[in-house]
């Protein structure tokens, strides 16, 4: 079976469009969300209600979560907390029913999907460092979990001698058979990585081998519309420079 893994698109509809015209062309079977569909972006009704008719399983990302006022904003920086009250007087009642539908975690497979970390997803941690995969690796059974949140494509691979060792998400690579993973989509709509383009992750289940997709998208439209809505300038300027 093939999978795509989306995750963090933050309201940028040019690059989940992009996104999603790529996946098509890769006759994917089923489409799979982790998380943070709006905030920072200028499209926030539009991505969430692409992300719910394309997406066979759909999580709440921290975004969301406040954004739906689920949660206080007093956590996020000034940027984010700007993007995130511009966001709230945005969204639609519609969007709000839709995302209420979201899950903050689910299983398909051997696959355990979160936005954030297996132990705690509302706590919104981050799995940065072999340190953390390693503790997170003990409140997961399957032998894959796929996470966003970061935005960095990364891979942890824990070994039977309970050894994690890290690498970062680039093109391709089959799984070992004796290992369990952690793996990061990194991010469609605001890339961190130092690539500005558009990152998401194909699974082939039977092969066990995972591909990370780069797609380039029109990222002047994203940044004139966020530019229109008086969203924070470095939100806008940050894209340019995949950081």
């Amino acid at each position: 079976m093939k999978l795509a893994v989306i995750s963090d698109v933050h309201a940028n509809l040019e690059a989940l469009t992009a996104v999603m015209r790529d996946i098509e062309k890769q006759k994917v079977e089923r489409i799979f969300f982790l998380g943070d569909a709006v905030g920072y972006g200028a499209d926030p009704n539009k991505c969430v209600k692409i992300i719910n008719s394309m997406c066979e399983i759909k999580l709440l990302g921290n975004h969301d979560y406040v954004a739906m006022g689920l949660e206080s904003s007093r956590h996020f920086n000034p940027m984010a907390q700007k993007s995130i009250q511009w966001t709230q007087d945005e969204l639609s009642s519609k969007t709000i029913e839709m995302l209420s539908d979201f899950e903050m975690e689910s299983t398909f497979l051997d696959y355990h999907l979160v936005h954030s970390t297996p132990d705690n997803p509302t706590e919104w941690n981050y799995i940065l460092t072999p340190e953390e995969a390693l503790h997170n690796f003990d409140y997961f059974s399957q032998n894959y979990c796929i996470i966003g949140h970061s935005h960095l494509p990364s891979v942890f691979s824990l070994t039977p001698d309970k050894t994690v060792k890290m690498a970062e998400g680039n093109d391709s690579f089959t799984a070992d058979k004796e290992n369990r993973y952690i793996i990061n989509t990194g991010s469609v709509g605001q890339p961190r990585d130092g690539n500005k383009d558009a990152c998401y992750l194909i699974i082939e289940t039977d092969s066990e081998t995972f591909e990370f997709i780069r797609v380039a998208y029109d990222l002047e439209t994203a940044q004139k519309k966020m530019q229109k809505a008086q969203l924070p300038e470095y939100l806008i300027t940050r894209l340019a420079n995949g950081k």
